[in-house]
């Protein structure tokens, strides 16, 4: 059985970022390997529509906020594929979404050496010397089942992103779609499907650029935005807002009373959550009321609405639009119908079957974090367990599972694992990280 100091389950961004941190550690490096269920690296492929343009700046990428003078930093990438003064001279922070996925793809080609492809985790077993667990059996297997290998490993990286939620009730299938696979979706349409009319859920950034790219393109369809909210809210993206995605205000939310950070949370949500960039939000304004003028309305909005009795047909779905306001009811017969109602992160604690007794949670039942993202666990799980992104927003902030400290927070953990493999934690050790030993 051959064996690692990490291993990553996952490789999104996140541990991509990991794994080019521990690579240019050199010599010193720890033996690394991730698995990722995908056959090839693939970061919200089904949301690279063409004019979407990223939501942070190209400088918060995978190394320079850690290391400017990296050769794996986006500029770098711009100079290798000869567009760096074509990028300058575009005067933007924000490049397109298709570009920097681009980026991505030539960064994981560069440490594609320790990563496994079409590789699932389906089992993290103790492995006990003394009465402790030093060590980790991670058992994978490919997508069709054929292969079954088992690693061990002294530290587990979870990685494993979101999974798309639907409202409940609501089941994905040909007509139904989740914004995550939007563009493959559209791909199995054909190119000459015409619908007739389609239906979009949500408010958010992702909710307002679905509703655009159906409505241009298919232009003979008639696009149906449903929200509860009165009207698309712009996203706070102002200077000091955004001090709330920097490096030193995980430090400050991870020291702060849990009220504090409940308010922090909620004063602050409207930098990330449900809410659009201004420029997408005049351009869909500019759409309705350009086809009010010429008197072809296909552009509708149903503001402080909810979709209820919501039926797949199988040829298309049939549904009511209900008016939170006055209770009025619209039913609308489409042929498709796509969620943007956001994602939920996982329990890290599926991967680790009766080793998730070992985990310590706080009160209400979340997984206790340490700073260094590493899970705190009782003295019998030595092994180091972290969280990448999702389950990590309640101890470390809003930038938990964004892109606006993804090189730092890497840094971080591979620190903490150089450590882990010469000095384990013990007891008072977890307490004080963790604040509490329950």
């Amino acid at each position: 059985m051959e064996g690692f100091e990490l291993i990553g389950v996952g490789f999104g961004p996140s541990n991509l970022a990991v794994a080019i941190a521990a690579g240019e550690l050199g010599a010193a490096a720890p033996r690394q390997l991730f698995l990722e269920r995908q056959p090839r690296f693939g970061w919200h492929r089904g949301m690279l529509i063409e004019d979407a343009t990223m939501q942070v700046s190209f400088l918060k990428d995978l190394v320079t906020l850690r290391n400017p003078a990296s050769q794996f930093s986006f500029l770098t990438f711009l100079h290798h594929n000869g567009r760096l003064i074509d990028f300058i001279n575009s005067k933007t922070l924000f490049p397109l979404r298709v570009e920097f996925h681009d980026y991505l793809e030539w960064a994981a080609g560069q440490v594609d050496d320790v990563v496994q492809y079409d590789r699932t985790v389906v089992e993290v077993r103790p492995i006990l010397t003394d009465g402790y667990v030093d060590e980790l059996e991670v058992v994978s297997e490919s997508a069709d089942g054929s292969v079954r290998e088992t690693h061990r490993t002294r530290n587990l990286i979870l990685g494993t992103g979101l999974s798309p939620r639907l409202p409940a009730g609501v089941t994905a299938s040909d007509r139904v779609w989740h914004n995550r696979d939007l563009l493959d979706k559209v791909r199995q349409l054909g190119a000459d499907a015409k619908p007739r009319r389609v239906v979009v859920v949500g408010a958010g950034q992702s909710a307002a650029e679905v509703t655009g790219f159906l409505h241009e393109h298919f232009p003979s369809a008639e696009v149906c935005s449903v929200f509860t909210r009165f009207g698309y809210s712009p996203a706070d993206d102002s200077p000091f807002a955004n001090r709330v995605f920097d490096p030193a205000a995980v430090d400050e939310f991870y020291s702060a009373p849990e009220d504090v950070k409940q308010q922090l949370l909620g004063y602050h949500a409207n930098t990330n959550y449900s809410v659009v960039d201004a420029e997408v939000i005049h351009d869909l304004y500019k759409r309705a009321y350009r086809e009010r003028i010429v008197g072809k309305e296909r552009l509708r909005f149903f503001n402080v609405s909810q979709v209820i009795d919501l039926r797949d047909t199988g040829t298309g779905v049939t549904l009511t639009v209900e008016s939170l306001s006055t209770g009025q009811k619209t039913p609308l017969d489409a042929d498709l119908i796509v969620f943007c109602t956001g994602y939920t992160p996982g329990d890290a604690t599926d991967f680790l079957g009766d080793l998730g007794s070992e985990c310590r949670r706080d009160s209400a039942g979340r997984l206790r974090i340490c700073r260094d993202y590493r899970v705190a666990t009782t003295p019998k799980l030595r092994a180091g367990i972290y969280l990448q992104g999702g389950g990590t927003e309640h101890s470390h902030g809003l930038a938990s599972s964004l892109l606006s400290n993804i090189a730092i927070r890497a840094g971080e953990i591979l620190d903490s694992v150089l450590n882990q493999s010469t000095a384990e934690l013990d007891d008072a050790e977890l307490v004080a990280q963790d604040g509490s030993a329950a």
